[in-house]
């Protein structure tokens, strides 16, 4: 095959896939016996979940694989899901299916011996199946209190029917089965994070601003007056690449030549600077830029969290405001209900976690 002959092939290839979910789609949205038996299994499976039941998915081969997807996508939007096989089913497993539990077994053909063989035992606990079958005139839809429509016209390859368009369509038909379920049984963002807290997903739902802000203690703070040479002595001793610059009044006094202690955090503050703007500062006006004031660099434009806000939130701010680190929206003063400063939230530490 030649490279443009191989691109058009792929090219087929995901469309023809692609015609297959569209079709599966429109044959439920025309209602009738797909659309009715769709509801039956959906509302089978809600009951079940609801009373404290659990959904065992079960096959053999891809529709195994198939099957193991669709329990990992339940078990993380909120649904009690397991896999079980049908051979070790066969050999003392069908212990784990109890009364009130409900199955979903997936076969193409819906007569798959294994699968098949199981199905008396599994009647006999008193379980709700629902078959995921292309085939719903086969054995499995029959036993079937529900039937999920998984009919394909073709597989990928003609010649060769390996299962390709087939598992691609059930498991997008698992994928509306858990969502469905999902939202009929009100799972929000937040219960989907405390599923997932160690990856990205869980962080954007559940990382507050407190959690990844500097401290006061880590943040210079200065004065509108006080020198940028002072600044850059002091800059460099500061965990956070972000300046505060708070209200002159009479504590100035009691500061190093404008250089603000941790005891003065209940002061105003009218200004930032970021670090991009202390580096263009020394590289556009080198020569003059010790005679500047910390006022000459500041950014008066100042956006406020709270420590409690979600640090997904705080980054759209920062984004939205004009960020990418650029500027004062590279960082976001913290502060309490109170307007007491309680830190600094950098765009940067904010864009590598999330």
């Amino acid at each position: 095959m030649t490279n443009d002959e191989i691109v058009k092939e792929a090219a087929r290839i995901i469309k023809q896939q692609g015609l297959a979910l569209l079709d599966c789609a429109e044959r439920l949205q025309r209602g009738g016996e797909n659309a009715d038996s769709y509801h039956k299994a959906i509302y089978h499976l809600f009951r079940v979940c609801d009373q404290g039941g659990k959904i065992v998915v079960t096959g053999v081969g891809k529709s195994g694989k198939v099957g193991e997807k669709l329990v990992a996508t339940l078990q993380s939007t909120g649904s009690c899901a397991v896999f079980l096989h049908p051979t070790e089913a066969l050999h003392g497993d069908l212990g784990i299916v109890q009364p009130g539990d409900a199955v979903i077994a997936i076969s193409y053909s819906g007569n798959t011996d294994e699968l098949i063989r199981i199905l008396p035992s599994l009647r006999s606990r008193g379980v709700t199946i629902i078959g995921l079958c292309g085939n719903k005139h086969s054995r499995l839809v029959k036993e079937s209190d529900a039937w999920l429509d998984g009919y394909v016209k073709n597989e990928s390859c003609a010649y060769i029917p390996a299962p390709t368009t087939s598992t691609t369509l059930a498991m997008a038909v698992g994928d509306s089965v858990a969502v469905t379920l999902m939202q009929l049984r009100g799972f929000t963002p937040q219960h989907f994070a405390l599923n997932h807290p160690g990856g990205a997903l869980g962080r954007k739902l559940l990382l507050k601003v407190k959690d990844v802000m500097y401290n006061m203690a880590d943040v210079l703070k200065v004065t509108t007056s006080t020198p940028i040479d002072q600044v850059l002595g002091e800059y460099i001793r500061f965990k956070c690449g972000t300046m505060l610059i708070l209200d002159d009044n009479e504590d100035v006094k009691n500061t190093n030549s404008g250089i603000i202690d941790d005891n003065n955090n209940n002061r105003k503050i009218i200004g930032i600077i970021t670090k991009e703007v202390i580096r263009s500062a020394l590289l556009q006006s080198r020569a003059r830029l010790f005679q500047l004031v910390a006022a000459d660099l500041m950014t008066t434009d100042i956006v406020t969290c709270f420590p409690d806000d979600m640090a997904c939130e705080a980054k759209r701010l920062m984004e939205e405001r004009g960020g990418n680190g650029e500027g004062s929206l590279g960082a976001l003063p913290v502060i309490d209900k109170t307007n007491r400063l309680k830190g600094v939230v950098l765009l940067e530490d904010l864009a590598e976690l999330l």
